[in-house]
């Protein structure tokens, strides 16, 4: 890492929106999977491919737009809370699941917006808690620093 900070991602406003592309794309291609399967079984005999394409035209683009709202908001109260901590941890990433919740749930009042803060934090504690985990696991051993043996001096 360098000096001036870790350059592996681009700055925070492009992240943002690269976040959201990627979450609407993730949001439509698995939605498209899910949509076809659910279409073509749900479709007369003889119209089973055509009833599996409008099936993904009518929802696929609705559930990707869903993804990016939430990628979008995640995303932004993750450059927010990095921005006035100072800090990258995983604390930022619990508190931006608590916001997103939050405020994706704040049309059903303060109650329901509470319990889902409550568990879009606990769902990314559990997430990075795990990533954590698997990561001590997984981390190769720390090399042993063999001390270098001198051969004995040769009798003359």
């Amino acid at each position: 890492m360098s000096r001036y900070g870790d350059y592996s991602r681009d700055p925070c406003p492009w992240v943002i929106l690269s976040d959201t592309g990627g979450a609407f794309a993730m949001g439509a291609i698995g939605s498209s999977i899910w949509h076809f399967v659910k279409g073509a079984k749900n479709s007369p005999k003889g119209e089973r491919i055509i009833g599996a394409i409008t099936a993904v035209k009518a929802r696929a683009p609705v559930l990707g737009g869903n993804f990016a709202v939430w990628g979008g908001l995640f995303s932004t109260f993750d450059c927010a809370l990095k921005g006035i901590r100072q800090k990258e941890d995983p604390w930022n990433l619990i508190a931006s699941g608590f916001f997103t919740g939050g405020v994706l749930a704040a049309r059903g009042g303060i109650g329901a917006s509470a319990r889902s803060a409550a568990f879009g934090a606990l769902a990314l504690a559990i997430i990075e808690g795990v990533s954590i985990a698997a990561s001590r696991v997984f981390a190769p051993p720390p090399m042993i620093q063999m001390q270098e043996i001198q051969p004995p001096p040769s009798p003359r």
